[in-house]
């Protein structure tokens, strides 16, 4: 039977049905899996794909805890993938689990990696976006951050990250 693409669709389980981003609940949690696999190219996608399913929805909003905990993993690739998924959530965070967690998910901006400051610096402008409960919280741990301990080639790339970010609070306060 063709089906109208006006006509909703008609899954036979919950986890068979799409979500607005056009996605399952089992594709979502084979992406969250794929996410924290070794294969670095293979979860990089999976990495991007969530975020651009974080971008439309917020069907990922469930798994925004768990996106914290990555954050505290030993492996740094994990904590930058949590990171970024964890600040994707912003936007649909109505149970304040950002602000719950964010001093904690702040540390990684401590991190020993400067290319996990570096793109954790660029996620937080969902942040800056979207809590601005959080601005003030953001702009502190930022302009603590202490980017003289790593290679001088990154002292340059890292603060004009850290002024990215200040500049967007600025203008989002305007």
């Amino acid at each position: 039977m063709i089906q109208d693409k006006n006509e909703p669709e008609t899954a036979s389980t919950p986890e068979d049905s799409k979500n607005a981003a056009g996605i399952t609940v089992s594709d979502m949690e084979e992406l969250i899996s794929i996410l924290k696999e070794k294969d670095t190219s293979a979860a990089y996608k999976a990495l991007q794909e969530l975020e651009r399913i974080s971008d439309e929805t917020g069907a990922l909003y469930g798994h925004t805890a768990e996106f914290a905990d990555m954050i505290k993993s030993d492996k740094y690739v994990l904590r930058v993938r949590g990171f970024r998924l964890f600040c994707r959530q912003a936007r649909w965070d109505k149970d304040y689990i950002l602000d719950e967690n964010i001093d904690e998910a702040l540390l990684i901006l401590k991190d020993e990696k400067p290319t996990a400051v570096r793109q954790a610096l660029a996620a937080l402008a969902e942040i800056v976006a979207y809590k601005p409960e959080l601005r003030e919280t953001v702009k502190e741990a930022v302009s603590d951050l202490n980017y003289m301990k790593y290679k001088e080639t990154m002292h340059s790339l890292i603060a004009k990250d850290i002024q990215d970010v200040l500049d967007r609070i600025k203008a989002a306060e305007e």
